[in-house]
């Protein structure tokens, strides 16, 4: 389950001059020391990326057995030169197919960040895919500055949620593992969000 926690609105410093997020007023901050969770989660990330694959006798299998990790790095490679959105659409849908996994099944904790090699071997909840596609996107080189992990409040669930926002030519996409394609904002309405983070600021929202 997400648990939905953010630092005081005291620690924010700037507000931004465009519309926020879902259209709420957002306010943004480069304090990011508060956000244990995520810095975890990138930390691991970074060492992730510097190790070898997960050996084939452990990792988690796609459908024609290909390890998981094995899969992604060659999309990687198949969609290094392809356009932007052809990359985001083909990542929603490779990341979209792991299966959901609660933390407390997973981790034995009610909130956990995962890093990429534990997607790989272990699925994961909301947060979990959106971290994995933000690491993907990052991979192909797009700008994290382009990109938000958001928290928010399904309205229709009554549940707190996690979605990747992506920014492309202006336009504000929406990668979900609740939805199976990318939509534009405005065609979400059940989210209210709570806080966005990219590894260089947060921003909290109020409606």
């Amino acid at each position: 389950m997400l648990v939905m926690a953010a630092p005081q609105a005291t620690a924010l410093s700037t507000t931004s001059e465009q519309p926020g997020l879902f259209g709420s007023h957002e306010t943004m901050s480069r304090q990011l020391y508060a956000f244990k969770k995520w810095n975890s989660a990138l930390n691991r990330i970074k060492e992730d990326l510097e190790k070898d694959p997960v050996p084939t006798a452990v990792c988690r299998k796609t459908r024609d057995q290909k390890c998981y990790q094995q899969a992604w790095q060659d999309l990687l490679a198949f969609l290094k030169d392809k356009p932007a959105d052809r990359q985001i659409a083909e990542i929603n849908i490779l990341i979209n197919k792991a299966p959901y996994i609660t933390d407390i099944i997973n981790w034995g904790v009610p909130d956990y960040w995962a890093s990429l090699r534990q997607f790989f071997k272990k699925d994961g909840d909301c947060e979990d895919y959106a971290i994995a596609k933000y690491i993907s996107l990052k991979e192909l080189g797009f700008d994290a500055d382009l990109m938000r992990i958001v928290v928010v409040q399904d309205t229709n669930l009554d549940v707190p949620h996690a979605i990747l926002v992506v920014s492309l030519n202006g336009t504000r996409l929406i990668l979900d593992n609740q939805i199976s394609y990318v939509v534009k904002e405005k065609a979400v309405l059940h989210y209210r969000p709570f806080y966005s983070i990219n590894e260089n600021a947060w921003w909290l929202h109020r409606m």
